[in-house]
């Protein structure tokens, strides 16, 4: 290779909808404008970005944390086998923290009514969400 030869490379979109992690290249280049992919440890919001062999991508998909490694370019979205052949996952899908969600509010039996104004103050009272016009 020539030191004047540039480096091969292809846009993050792109190669992103070769390696099957995206159904189109329209949600490829979304996923990328919204700033959840990081490249080599950087945050970036371009989908044209250009993506080298060897590169590390950072991103939420689905319930899992991925993290690639680029092993080539590609030249065709293929079939899934030759998909993976693009990547090296360093980290296999591991589920996300799960949040701490707050209670259900109370049940009422089917069919007892609308609740009463005590018992819908309770429920505020017990969710934390209060009518800002009475306080």
């Amino acid at each position: 290779m020539d030191a004047k030869a540039p480096l091969e490379n292809r846009r993050l979109d792109k190669w992103l909808w070769y390696a099957r992690f995206f159904k189109s290249r329209s949600l490829a280049s979304k996923f990328c404008a919204s700033g959840k992919l990081r490249v080599n440890e950087a945050v970036n919001r371009k989908a044209h970005h250009a993506l080298h062999v060897g590169d590390m991508l950072t991103f939420p998909k689905g319930q899992y944390i991925r993290v690639i490694r680029v092993a080539a370019l590609g030249t065709r979205r293929g079939p899934a086998v030759e998909a993976q052949m693009l990547y090296e996952d360093l980290d296999p899908p591991q589920p996300r923290a799960k949040t701490d969600r707050p209670p259900k509010p109370a049940m009422r039996e089917p069919g007892s009514g609308r609740p009463t104004k005590r018992e819908r103050r309770d429920t505020e009272l017990f969710t934390g969400k209060s009518d800002p016009e009475r306080e």
